[in-house]
């Protein structure tokens, strides 16, 4: 007789080994599928290390064969081809070899080597079911100045958490400044050709929107502790892409000035004049041609711009009237350009005939606040109001600086869609300047040193993270020799359109009957009493008939 499965007496079960022998196969089938499937994916994220283990693998065959010989010949071709190709095109060897292992070396390390001891410190170790969750290493990607990490959060973490600690993980990985950013840095390749559609594809799959990813900019040397030189001028000015200085990874920024209004904000000393001369440089070939008419107000005497006189087709520094006529005149400017494009575009292209128009100020806050005729002062704030939130599709753009950006100040501040935070005195400043958390998200304008004058902090398109910048420098003898070169052809002032006489409402004398009256002239008093003038009233005939 045949024992039972189940032994409830002595709470034993009778084994059946076929069926278990039958088990224990299938969950090693199981885990080894498991096991080749982690390999294939493993494998198919780090293809680009096939080559090198490859390599390896050829070079353990060709000792065990042949010794170390040809090992020392290949490394010394190796070496003589990287020094011509370093020697012929420089460039193209630090971006495809030198950067590349650097990044490999710089990867292993630096950041995997003490990735973990990094992130528990820093308090973004995350603890769960009785483990820890570290945010993952993806890549490690290095340029001449900066390396760029990115990694995976875990679940429960925001990017708001990373820019808290951000100069607790600069320092923890031996440099002094992180950027940190929520989105992607480099935007989609734009392809041609007739694999266009298939690249394209592919690039939807590479830099779709990945929201648990977070890019660290650890910055290895600082290039804006120099003088940036000036830019050279562009033959043709692109105005969604004005080259004015430098950005933190050695790229150059481009300030997009179509359909924008620019508020350029900083303490004395802390270069706005580097700003505008910079602006006015990428403008210089268009204030030549006439495609670009630059209005300029130096409230502060002429001591700033000046010196650039000839490249202003308009410039007022002494007389506050003139300054408030110059704004009105940009109003009316603005309306007639309204009236012509009303219905056809929604964004004004410039042309020569109907150039576009730059009102540079070079300090707001005196117009708006401390000009001494209230009168005056109310025109200018009324007809800035106006072009701000008017002028920026119709090509009126204005570019302002000011040292105080409070609101009781700049009382416009908030139409300025673009900013720019040059070294601030205050904290509280930056968000004034940039919007709530510029500040947390790492736009410390207020820590800019007094020697780090043109280094601003302004926000890229299409990211919520401000980029630090430093604008070029153009001393005295440059701006000069631009007036001379790139001096603004004449302007002829349009003559204003004759405004139409209002229709008076034709007098009745109550049954349908007009009846003419001349307009007496304008006197300070009437000549006759009223009730001399009442007995005389033509109109007090009976039955509205002809006077008697």
């Amino acid at each position: 007789m045949r024992a039972p499965l189940v032994n409830f007496r002595r709470l034993q079960i009778a084994t059946p080994w076929p069926l278990v022998w039958t088990v224990t196969v299938l969950l090693l089938l199981v885990r080894l599928l498991v096991l080749m499937a982690r390999l294939t994916v493993v494998a198919v994220q780090h293809w680009r290390a096939w080559p090198a283990v490859a390599l390896f693998l050829v070079a353990v065959d060709v000792h065990r064969s042949s010794g170390w010989w040809p090992h020392l010949l290949v490394l010394g071709v190796l070496a003589a081809g990287a020094g011509l190709w370093w020697w012929r095109g420089r460039e193209s060897f630090h971006r495809l070899v030198a950067l590349r292992l650097l990044s490999s070396w710089r990867r292993f390390w630096v950041y995997r080597r003490q990735w973990h001891e990094a992130m528990t410190l820093c308090g973004l170790a995350k603890k769960y079911d009785g483990g820890e969750k570290l945010p993952q290493l993806l890549s490690v990607r290095c340029s001449y100045a900066t390396d760029e990490v990115v990694l995976r959060m875990p679940r429960g973490q925001s990017p708001e958490v990373y820019h808290k600690v951000a100069r607790d993980l600069a320092y923890s990985f031996g440099t002094r400044h992180c950027r940190v950013f929520s989105g992607r840095r480099q935007a989609p390749p734009a392809r041609t050709g007739r694999l266009a559609w298939l690249l394209r594809r592919v690039d939807a799959i590479r830099f779709r929107d990945r929201p648990r990813h977070v890019w660290l900019v650890f910055i290895r040397r600082d290039p804006l502790t120099r003088i940036v030189k000036p830019l050279p001028v562009p033959a043709r000015p692109d105005f969604t892409a004005l080259p004015l200085g430098l950005r933190e990874d050695l790229a150059v920024y481009c300030l997009r000035l179509l359909a924008t209004h620019v508020l350029i904000g900083g303490a004395t000393r802390m270069g706005k004049g580097s700003v505008i001369w910079s602006l006015l440089r990428a403008l210089a070939a268009g204030i030549r041609s006439g495609l670009v008419r630059v209005w300029a107000i130096d409230p502060k005497g002429g001591m700033e711009l000046a010196i650039g006189g000839p490249l202003f087709s308009r410039y007022v520094d002494d007389d506050w009237s003139r300054m408030a006529d110059m704004l009105d005149d940009a109003v009316t400017r603005m309306r007639a350009r309204q009236r012509v494009l009303r219905g056809k575009v929604r964004v004004h292209t410039p042309t020569v005939d109907e150039p576009l128009i730059v009102i540079v100020i070079d300090e707001l806050a005196t117009l708006l606040a401390f000009l001494p005729d209230s009168e005056i002062r109310n025109r200018i704030t009324q007809s800035l109001g106006v072009l701000l939130s008017q002028g920026a599709g119709l090509g009126v753009l204005v570019v302002a600086a000011t040292q105080d950006p409070r609101k009781e100040v700049v009382t416009v501040r908030d139409y300025f869609p673009t900013r720019i935070a040059l070294g601030l005195t205050e904290r509280g400043h930056v968000d004034l300047l940039l919007g709530d958390g510029a500040r947390d998200r790492g736009a410390l304008a207020d820590h800019i040193p007094l020697s780090a004058k043109g280094v601003a902090y302004v926000l890229l398109d299409g990211q919520p993270e401000p980029a630090r910048v430093r604008f070029s420098y153009i001393d005295d003898d440059l701006i000069r020799e631009m007036a001379a070169t790139f001096a603004a052809p004449p302007e002829v002032q349009p003559e204003p359109e004759p405004a139409p006489a209002p229709l008076k409402p034709a007098r009745t004398n109550g049954n349908g009957r007009h009846t003419y009256r001349p307009t007496p002239p304008r006197q300070a008093a009437p000549l006759l009493p009223p009730s001399l003038l009442n007995a005389l009233d033509l109109d007090a005939t009976p039955n509205g008939g002809d006077p008697q």
